[in-house]
Formats: C-alpha cells, structure tokens, sequence
C-alpha cells in the first residue's frame, strides 16, 4: 500500500519552537534559530529515565504523611491513603475522591501509558499507531490534572483551618509527589510520539 512521502523522507523536520518545517540538515530553524532534529534526541533514553526517577519518588509519596491532621476526630499525621479514609469518614466525599484519584489512580495510570508506548515505539508491544497516538493524547491530558491533590492539601493548610477543631499542615509527601508529578510531565515531553508512526512505516528511529 502507498503510503505517501514523509517529511523524513525527504530530510525535513518541524521546529518543536516555532513549527516551521526546514531542512534538518541546516540544524538551525530560519526562523526562531531553535536547533531542529528529525526525532526528539534520545527520546526513548531520557523518558525510561524520567519514569524511572518517577518510580522511585512514588514510593516516599505513598508511604510517607502528606498531611498532619490535628482534630477532635483524631490526631497525626496522614498517609495519601490514610487521608483518602479520613476526608471519607468525615462526609467529605468530593475530597476524599478527588484525592484519590488524582494521588493514586492517574500517577499509576499515566506510568502504565508511558511505560506501553515507550515498548510500541521499540517494536515490543502490539496495536496500530493511531490508537497509541491517541494515548499518548489522552495522556498528555490527563496529565494535567496530576497536581490537584497538591493543590487540595496546599488549600486545606491555609483556607480550612478551623480554630480548635481542625488544624491541617503539609507532609513531606507533598514534595516526593510534586517531583513525581513533574518526572512524568517531563518524561512525556521527552516522548516523541512519531516514533510510533516510524514503526509503521517501516523504520524506526527510536533510541
């Protein structure tokens, strides 16, 4: 099947700056003077290393107090999971489920995505480009929204205070899921998602 002359075909590449396509050869866009690549450098190398700092900070972020609750309901300080139970106890549902899903389900779910598309970009995972593009996407998206429990315990420590009844301040788990969060922003910025598309098509420039 026909499919078409590629742009790296014919040696040229879009600046990740500006988005002219120019010449790789010339290694310089004309325009911006941002250095331009056919493929983002060593992209599969630098996103596993950002999965795997990531890994490593998840630990110390889960096990770790992300918050020191001082109540009448109880004293100590919280796990992420611990705090998930206690916002649920205290009839704090949205809390308790935005925590949750932003502390627990997305990190994992975005380390999963990025962990099968760095395989399908290396040729060890089966299914069509398209739908990995689309996952790396939906990924990029979701993404987004990773630092919303950060945001929750930061605006419970200065908004919900409630004298006598509830003092609320961060943990140090605050900061190992800060860096885990912005391992994986950095990790799919890393991620070039044409090397899916070179599989496809034959060749691949992953590295």
């Amino acid at each position: 099947m026909n499919r078409g002359t590629r742009a790296i075909d014919l040696g040229l590449a879009s600046c990740h700056t500006c988005g002219r396509v120019s010449p790789a050869a010339a290694g310089h866009c004309p325009r911006c003077h941002s250095a331009i690549h056919l493929r983002k450098p060593a992209s599969l190398s630098r996103t596993w290393a950002f999965l795997l700092a990531a890994t490593a900070l998840y630990l110390p972020a889960m096990t770790l107090p992300i918050m020191d609750v001082q109540g009448l309901g109880g004293t100590g300080p919280s796990t992420i999971l611990s705090g998930v139970i206690t916002f649920w106890e205290m009839k704090s549902y949205p809390v308790a489920i935005i925590i949750f899903l932003a502390s627990v389900v997305i990190p994992i779910a975005k380390v999963g995505a990025l962990v099968w598309l760095c395989l399908a970009a290396s040729g060890r995972a089966a299914g069509a480009p398209k739908h990995h593009a689309k996952l790396y996407h939906l990924t990029e998206l979701v993404g987004r929204w990773s630092m919303v429990d950060v945001f929750v315990v930061a605006i419970l420590a200065t908004l919900v205070q409630l004298g006598a009844l509830m003092t609320i301040t961060p943990g140090p788990a605050a900061l190992s899921f800060a860096g885990v969060v912005v391992l994986t922003m950095f990790s799919a910025m890393s991620f070039d998602p044409r090397l899916l598309w070179d599989r496809e098509f034959g060749g691949s420039r992953a590295a």
